[in-house]
């Protein structure tokens, strides 16, 4: 029954998941071809998303029935702020000296609204909805991760992004989520399922968004 979920799951973003494979951003890495400018931005950009989806992971923490996953998601909330912060200022000081520096200083429209739509699931929604709505940060980055090892990158620095996706530690925590994933789609009744396909495939839309955003350097209109 897990492993149908799980299917289930996946088979309602997969088609998602291959336009983040094909689009320019992630065939930039690939190719070598994509701007530090635009890298740069994604970088800024995640480092604020990062800041919300850790708030995301303690809301479900706190929501969590079993003590296990409650520490679970306390301990991704740190990892979130922490481990991935260090990636991010490593990269971005290599970044620096080919960088516009006023290039995606403040927080985007895509970071905001995917970060309000992780919080306002998290605050008034079930566990089962507020694991849905964050798996797809996990899910996807895995998948492309592994997308992208495959295909390797000229750009050294896109390489050690990669690596940090595609590694059998990242994996594995991904594993985790999921096994959780699998736990409360089991016991979710009917309507509770469909809340939780459709905010996986809102939050693997805002995937796609994320990327496509930094792609164009997506700034505030006004």
């Amino acid at each position: 029954m897990a492993e149908q979920n799980r299917e289930q799951l996946w088979g309602s973003i997969d088609g998602i998941y291959w336009k983040i494979c094909e689009h320019p951003f992630i065939a930039g890495l690939t190719d070598g071809t994509l701007g530090r400018n635009q890298f740069h931005h994604y970088l800024v950009q995640d480092a604020h998303y990062l800041q919300g989806y850790a708030r995301a992971l303690k809301g479900c923490a706190a929501m969590a029935p079993i003590a296990s996953e409650q520490t679970m998601f306390a301990e991704h909330a740190d990892v979130a702020i922490t481990a991935e912060a260090e990636l991010h200022s490593g990269l971005l000081a290599e970044l620096a000296a080919g960088v516009d520096p006023a290039a995606a200083g403040l927080l985007a429209p895509t970071t905001q609204a995917y970060v309000s739509y992780l919080m306002s699931v998290t605050a008034s929604g079930s566990y089962a909805e507020a694991v849905a709505a964050v798996l797809p940060c996990y899910w996807i980055y895995a998948r492309v991760g592994e997308h992208l090892q495959r295909h390797g990158s000229p750009e050294p620095l896109f390489q050690r992004w990669i690596d940090t996706y595609a590694g059998e530690e990242y994996q594995a925590v991904v594993e985790e989520v999921l096994a959780v994933a699998d736990r409360v789609g089991m016991y979710a009744p009917a309507a509770e399922w469909e809340l939780m396909l459709g905010h996986l495939r809102t939050a693997a839309r805002y995937e796609w968004m994320f990327f496509d955003a930094a792609h164009r350097l997506e700034d505030w209109p006004v």
